[in-house]
């Protein structure tokens, strides 16, 4: 059996540094060097899992293959690494102290006291190690939160533990704040001395730190951090501001992070790095002259993480294109009968995106609507495709009162209906239809031919679905249902076969696109506003 490596990446001074970027670009070099690599993320809040959270707290759940509900982290994890992540890979403290909590009730412990320390660090560290038992290289684990925070003191502990326990099989990376004071025009390294201070406090001496920095810093303040903090010189990387969370891979690649990872883990570098597709895209990005201008129609778009699969699937689309994206990110509560034209009429293509509940929902019936009597070029996610049957249901049908049960559960006319084994549920959290399933697409149909395939597998995070007894009616009427899962019979893709590309799906493609494999029908759907645009 192959022995595996644990890195840690913790944060110091403040948050949304970029923890996860960090983590999975030196995930894409290790990945880069011939090694097996996966990367886990533990949130430090006592939720579950994210999948109740108001994306106002916590932006984008995203969901695993195997249908957890997860941190946004693990989109990027898939992204840059085009591995598929599970529920390992996603914990939360809610998790653990349940997970701890049920053996005792169990009678596991023989009548012990239980305590943080050894029973709820040594079921951090079981879950850290049962990605190790999967034959990887190496794992990442972020640790969420900063160095500090009451919340994140098990995880800091356990890994504390682990690095006794593992020795040179373990390292850790931690990330700080430099910032740049603009009257005194200077950065400031003592933000970073704190954090590493304390850290160390709880018994923790990082191996690399990566300080993150608006401004590339001279050799002179790499020199100090090192001296102040106890690190090698080399081994203080930059993550400096860059037009794009792609380039950092070639960012650390040139700061040689990778070498200094292995060679203090003792483990030979392999031959060359093999990052040539990924140059070809990060280049293909940043050279892209002409654009392609995509609206985003949202209830959430003031916030820049609650759609970020859709932002990164459509960016990935449009680079295979060889097109500069220019997203227009248009509010749903504002759109009227009234002003949608001028949101809408000189875009080349529009998104209706994924969401819960009744606000918004009137704004996304009426861009819909606009865009199908306009022929725009149109795709609609998860409840923007559901949003695509009720408004055609209601202008083409003639079915006035048509709706869907989750936001009118009193219409005559529910064409999206809920799912019949969610009817009897009362806990909301991760019960809905969630994970990969089987679709079988129509031959000749739009999907079929951007996938150039009859079957396919998505994710899927939904409680409503398309209500049969209606099928007939739409599809005499022009909407076809060209995409079914084989087992049940549920629709997963609406087409109008007459319009120019209009499709909506009851899955979630921008769970399954990725920088080496840009989801099929993203492509074709910047490809068609493309054409639309010339």
């Amino acid at each position: 059996m192959k022995k595996t490596r644990y890195i840690f990446v913790t944060g110091g001074v403040v948050s949304s540094l970029g923890k996860g970027i960090i983590a999975a670009s030196l995930g894409k070099l290790l990945q880069a060097r011939g090694y097996k690599v996966t990367i886990q993320k533990f949130d430090p809040y006592i939720n579950i899992d994210p999948g109740t959270l108001n994306p106002y707290e916590h932006g984008e759940c995203f969901v695993t293959v195997d249908g957890h509900e997860t941190d946004l982290d693990l989109g990027h994890y898939e992204r840059f690494l085009n591995v598929p992540t599970t529920a390992v890979n996603n914990i939360t403290t809610g998790r653990i102290y349940q997970n701890v909590i049920d053996r005792e009730r169990k009678g596991d412990f023989l009548g012990k006291t239980v305590q943080v320390v050894p029973h709820i660090t040594d079921e951090i560290k079981r879950n850290i190690k049962i990605l190790g038992a999967s034959g990887y290289d190496f794992i990442i684990t972020e640790i969420g939160g900063t160095v500090g925070d009451i919340e994140s003191l098990p995880y800091i502990e356990s890994v504390r533990q682990l690095r006794w326990e593992l020795g040179r099989d373990c390292l850790c990376i931690h990330l700080t704040y430099v910032p740049y004071i603009a009257a005194a025009k200077e950065v400031k390294t003592k933000p970073t001395q704190h954090s590493v201070k304390t850290l160390q406090e709880y018994g923790i001496l990082p191996n690399l730190l990566v300080l993150r920095t608006e401004k590339k810093l001279s050799e002179k303040i790499c020199h100090k951090v090192a001296l102040f903090c106890n690190v090698d010189q080399e081994a203080v990387i930059q993550s400096h501001d860059v037009s794009s969370i792609y380039e950092m891979p070639l960012v650390l690649a040139k700061q040689r992070m990778d070498r200094i990872v292995l060679r203090k883990m003792s483990v030979p570098v392999k031959g060359k790095l093999q990052l040539d597709s990924w140059k070809i895209f990060v280049k293909n990005m940043s050279k892209a002259k002409k654009t392609v201008r995509i609206g985003l129609v949202g209830k959430y778009v003031e916030l820049p993480d609650a759609y970020k699969s859709i932002n990164e699937s459509l960016l990935q689309a449009a680079t295979y294109h060889h097109r500069r994206l220019d997203l227009q990110l248009i509010h749903s509560e504002r759109l009227t009968k009234e002003n949608v034209a001028g949101y809408l009429e000189n875009l080349h293509g529009v998104i209706v995106a994924p969401g819960f509940g009744q606000r918004g929902t009137g704004g996304k019936l009426t861009a819909l609507n606009f865009a199908r009597e306009h022929n725009m070029v149109t795709f609609g996610v998860c409840l923007g495709m559901q949003c695509m049957v009720i408004e055609f249901a209601r202008n083409v049908l003639g079915l006035q009162d048509a709706n869907s049960a989750e936001i009118d559960p009193l219409s005559k006319n529910k064409v999206i209906d809920l799912m019949e084994e969610q009817k009897h549920l009362t806990n909301l959290g991760g019960t809905m239809r969630l994970g990969e399933y089987d679709c079988k697409l129509q031959k000749g149909s739009l999907a079929q031919k951007a996938y150039n395939s009859e079957l396919v597998r998505e994710r899927h995070r939904h409680r409503y679905e398309f209500n049969e007894k209606y099928r007939q009616q739409f599809e005499n009427h022009g909407m076809k249902c060209t995409g079914v899962n084989p087992q049940t019979g549920l629709v997963e893709v609406v087409e109008i076969p007459n319009l120019k590309w209009y499709l909506g799906t009851q899955y979630h493609p921008e769970y399954n696109s990725t920088v080496a494999r840009p989801n099929p029908l993203f492509v074709s759907f910047i490809g068609a506003a493309t054409e639309n645009k010339n």
